[in-house]
C-alpha cells in the first residue's frame, strides 16, 4: 500500500467520528453533539481565545491537538466527564488501544507525529497541552449554560462537581479559569446547576 493510500485510509476512518455522540446537548437542533463537532468547536475556540493562552503558546500546535484528541472515541466511545474512577480507568485503557490502532493507519512518520500530539494532550506536560485541555473542559460548560442546564440537570450534577473540573481550566489559563468559576456562579443563580449539598 502506497503513502497516499495509507493517508486516504486514515482520512476515511476518522470520518466515523461524526457518528460518535457525546453527552453534551445542543441548544438548537434538539440533539446531542457528536465528537467531530466537538473537535471542530474546540479548534475554533483555540483560534478565538488565543490571547488567553500562556505567553509563547503555539496555537497551531494547540489546534492540531484538539483536532486529533478525540479520534480514539471512534473505538472507545465518549465517557461522561463525571463518570466514576473505575469507568475512567476502563476508558483510558480503551482509548490507548484505539490510539494504537487508529494512528497506525497513517504512514510511519505521520503516525508518530499525530500519536505524539495525542500523547502530549493526554499528559498535559506542555503549555499547549494544558491550554488545549482547558478548552476541552470549558466547551461543555458553555454548552450546558446555553442548553438551559443540559447534562448538569439531566444527571443531577452539583456546583462542587463542576468546580472540581475547573482546576484543569485554571491550569491551562487563569483567565479562562476565572471565567469558568463565574459560569458556575451564574448557573447556580439561574437555577441551571444545583448548589453544593449541605456540608460541602
Amino acid at each position: 500500500m502506497g503513502r497516499l493510500d495509507e493517508q486516504i485510509r486514515f482520512i476515511t476512518e476518522i470520518g466515523r467520528l461524526k457518528g460518535v455522540l457525546r453527552q453534551t446537548m445542543l441548544a438548537g437542533p434538539g440533539r446531542r453533539e457528536n465528537s467531530a463537532e466537538h473537535s471542530w468547536h474546540l479548534a475554533v475556540m483555540a483560534l478565538t481565545l488565543a490571547d488567553h493562552a500562556p505567553p509563547g503558546t503555539d496555537i497551531g500546535r494547540v489546534t492540531a491537538m484538539l483536532l486529533v484528541h478525540d479520534l480514539v472515541e471512534i473505538d472507545a466511545g465518549d465517557l461522561f466527564a463525571y463518570a466514576d474512577e473505575a469507568q475512567q480507568a476502563r476508558q483510558e485503557q480503551a482509548e490507548r488501544a484505539a490510539a494504537d490502532r487508529i494512528f497506525a493507519l497513517l504512514p510511519g512518520d505521520q503516525a508518530a507525529s499525530v500519536r505524539g500530539l495525542w500523547d502530549e494532550f493526554e499528559e498535559r506536560r506542555t503549555p499547549e497541552a494544558r491550554f488545549a485541555r482547558a478548552l476541552d473542559r470549558l466547551q461543555p460548560m458553555l454548552a450546558n449554560l446555553t442548553a438551559g442546564g443540559g447534562t448538569w440537570q439531566e444527571h443531577g450534577i452539583t456546583a462542587d462537581q463542576v468546580l472540581a473540573k475547573v482546576t484543569l481550566i485554571e491550569d491551562g489559563s487563569p483567565a479562562l479559569g476565572r471565567y469558568a468559576r463565574d459560569i458556575v456562579d451564574r448557573a447556580v443563580r439561574e437555577g441551571l446547576l444545583a448548589p453544593p449539598p449541605p456540608g460541602r
